[in-house]
């Protein structure tokens, strides 16, 4: 079971029978480290249909206000990390000096900042 306090929830460890009472995705999406601002647009979303806002056409008001600033898209899936998962493995450690050190991360860190 769970219960709510303000905004957050917590998840009781007795467990049961039946549907609960709501939906908690939005809050196991925060929980789960979702980026503030997919957890907020949720937030607006789920907010305007419980108010049951229509547009004119009939279908649910999902969109914000059009004073609000346009958000860019955010990608979950596409960034490729394994370069840098791989350049990370493949150090060793063990015979590493500071200088490569310093070196090793200037590079990594290139590559990272190449990704956004």
């Amino acid at each position: 079971s769970v219960k709510e306090w303000g905004d957050e929830i917590i998840f009781l460890r007795k467990i049961e029978r039946g549907p609960a009472d709501k939906s908690y995705g939005i809050q196991v999406a925060r929980l789960a480290g979702l980026p503030e601002p997919v957890v907020n647009r949720a937030k607006e979303v789920l907010n305007n249909l419980e108010k049951s806002e229509f547009t004119e056409f009939g279908t649910p008001r999902v969109m914000g206000r059009n004073t609000r600033k346009k958000a860019s898209q955010l990608d979950l899936f596409s960034v490729n990390y394994e370069p840098i998962v791989n350049k990370l493995l493949g150090i060793d450690t063990s015979s590493l000096t500071p200088d490569d050190a310093v070196k090793r991360l200037l590079e990594i860190r290139k590559m990272a900042e190449d990704l956004r």
